[in-house]
C-alpha cells in the first residue's frame, strides 16, 4: 500500500514529522507531497491559471508550490497515483465544526474523498501559549490509524481527527466517534487602524452537547465522519 502525506502547515513542519511517525504503523509505502508555505485557513483552495513548481527535495518526498488541495491533486495524478490512503496533518490547531469548511488540513483529505480515496484529516488543538508534544501526538494518532483501517469509510466520505490539550501528566484521551458541531463562530469584531479585526474567542466558541468542539475541548479524541459534498 502507497500512502500520500500532506498538510496545510508546510513540508517543514513538524506535525508532518509526527504523522508520518504514525503512519509507520501502517506498513505501507509512505510519500510526502506537501506545500512549499504554510496555506492555514485557506479551505478548499486550488491553482489553475498558472503552472505549480514541484521540487522532489529526496526520493518519495515531494515540495509543491501550491495548496493542500493543490498537492493532492498533482499527487493522485502524477506523483503517487496508485495511492490507497491519503493522510493530511497533522494541524497545529483544532480544525473542529465549522472550521471544516476553510481548513486546509480538511480541504485535502476532502480532494482525495471527492476522488475516491480514503483519507484522513488530523488536528491537534492548543491554546494559545502552550507546546505541542508531538511525540505524544503521533503516538495517539498511530493508534486511531490503526483502528481506522479496519473500519474504512463509505464512497464520499473520510475521517476528521481532532487531539485535545492535555496536560503532560494526563492519561491517555478516549477516542469518541461524535457528529460534527454546526454551531456557528462568534461575528465579534473591533475597529482598528488598519480596519476590522475578528476578535471572537476560537475557545469560547459555541458548541453543542456531544458534538466535536464539545468532545475536544473536553479533554478527549473527537473522531468524525465527514461528508466530501
Amino acid at each position: 500500500m502507497r500512502i500520500l502525506l500532506t498538510n496545510d502547515d508546510g513540508i517543514e513542519a513538524p506535525g508532518l514529522a509526527a504523522l508520518r511517525a504514525a503512519a509507520a504503523v501502517l506498513g505501507g509505502d509512505i510519500v510526502i507531497v506537501a506545500p512549499a508555505e504554510c496555506h492555514s485557513g485557506c479551505g478548499h483552495r486550488v491553482t489553475t491559471e498558472r503552472a505549480i513548481r514541484v521540487d522532489e527535495l529526496s526520493p518519495g518526498r515531494f515540495r509543491v508550490a501550491g495548496t493542500p488541495a493543490d498537492c493532492v491533486r498533482i499527487g493522485l495524478a502524477q506523483l503517487v497515483p496508485d495511492a490507497a490512503l491519503v493522510l493530511s496533518g497533522i494541524n497545529a490547531g483544532g480544525n473542529l465544526g465549522a472550521d471544516i469548511h476553510h481548513s486546509g488540513t480538511v480541504a485535502a483529505a476532502r480532494e482525495a474523498a471527492l476522488h475516491g480515496r480514503p483519507a484522513v484529516a488530523a488536528s491537534h488543538y492548543h491554546r494559545r501559549g502552550t507546546t505541542i508534544d508531538w511525540d505524544r501526538a503521533a503516538g495517539w494518532v498511530a493508534a486511531i490509524l490503526a483502528t481506522l483501517r479496519d473500519r474504512g469509510c463509505a464512497a464520499g466520505e473520510f475521517w476528521n481527527i481532532n487531539l485535545p490539550d492535555l496536560p503532560a501528566t494526563a492519561a491517555t484521551p478516549t477516542v469518541v466517534e461524535c457528529v460534527i458541531d454546526a454551531s456557528p463562530f462568534g461575528l465579534g469584531y473591533r475597529l482598528t487602524d488598519e480596519g476590522w479585526r475578528y476578535d471572537s474567542s476560537y475557545h469560547e466558541r459555541p458548541r453543542v452537547a456531544g458534538g466535536d468542539v464539545a468532545v475536544c475541548f473536553g479533554g478527549a479524541i473527537a473522531v468524525s465522519r465527514v461528508r466530501a459534498v
